[in-house]
């Protein structure tokens, strides 16, 4: 096998470890063409796994890409949101996510908002060793730092990730029945029943990026949340062109919305993600800022089902 046959071997796996420590597709591409560069100036001879080799270089080209951006990340307007990860569904209108059977939260919104909290060391050690298994002398070879350290910043990023990440456990089975009640609330103005598929300390975070209309400072808890939704939901109705198609947002079941912002004079998609734990919604965070919905597809008028109207 030649070097470009070796790595186009290992190309999806080297996006899927640069995508969740970066969180934008532009910036892991970035990444895995700077691996490329890397791995043809090596001597292959001294490798002996190259998928081994290759997830090192990329995690040292992500950690040099984190820090580089810590100062822009940090004066970032509002609340920071990964890029999703939009798949449309075999029948959207039974929700039904073909041959997928389970989710994983692994790529999940709600972990990688939770990441982007933590310094570049500590989702760098996080992703590489609890996400990919990679041990541990490699993930203090890649830092830059002895065993033992590496090993004390994968454990605080776990621990974040632990307490702060909202639950989020349901397959895609229970989420595709709460999701249908949270559209049914909200399509008929329920706010009763639409309490009752939110978790009591339910969040919503919103990434216009300055640019799109979105909460700056997070939505907590759960009357305050329901009826922020609920508000959106009459918007929905009132406004014919809103087209709102259920799509898989990152692996697990969210929303595709489009319509018209009369505030500023033209049209607006969000893409919203939800965390789901219990029977209900523990967490919403809808992506609105037009740089990280680039890959994301409009809605389609014959998928969509906000209708009834």
């Amino acid at each position: 096998m030649g070097e470009a046959d070796e790595f186009e071997a290992e190309r999806r796996h080297l996006l899927g470890v640069a995508y969740r420590m970066l969180g934008g597709w532009a910036e892991a591409e970035d990444a895995v063409q700077e691996a490329w560069l890397r791995w043809t100036a090596a001597d292959r001879s001294t490798i002996e796994s190259p998928r081994g080799w290759l997830t090192t270089v990329t995690g040292r080209i992500c950690l040099d890409v984190l820090r580089s951006a810590r100062v822009r990340r940090e004066s970032y307007v509002g609340s920071w949101l990964p890029e999703p990860v939009v798949e449309r569904l075999a029948d959207p209108a039974v929700m039904d996510p073909g041959d997928r059977v389970a989710t994983t939260d692994e790529v999940s919104v709600a972990l990688l908002a939770v990441l982007e909290k933590q310094t570049p060391e500590q989702r760098v050690a996080f992703v590489l060793h609890d996400v990919f298994d990679v041990p541990f002398d490699q993930v203090a070879s890649t830092l830059g730092v002895s065993v033992q350290s590496a090993r004390q910043l994968a454990s605080r990023a776990r621990r974040a990730v632990r307490t702060d990440t909202p639950k989020h456990n349901a397959e895609l089975a229970e989420q595709r029945t709460v999701l249908d009640a949270f559209l049914r609330a909200c399509r008929e103005g329920d706010l009763d029943g639409l309490l009752a598929v939110l978790a009591p300390d339910v969040t919503l975070t919103g990434d216009g990026g300055g640019v799109a209309p979105a909460v700056r400072v997070p939505v907590e808890g759960l009357v305050k949340v329901g009826r922020f939704l609920l508000n959106l939901g009459e918007r929905a109705n009132h406004d014919p062109d809103v087209l709102i198609e259920p799509v898989l947002v990152n692996g697990d079941l969210g929303l595709l919305v489009h319509g018209p912002d009369p505030s500023r004079g033209e049209d607006l998609t969000i893409v919203m993600a939800f965390a789901y734990a219990e029977g209900r919604i523990t967490a919403v965070y809808n992506q609105l800022n037009p740089a990280k919905l680039t890959r994301a597809p409009r809605p389609d008028p014959d998928r969509a089902i906000w209708q009834d109207r």
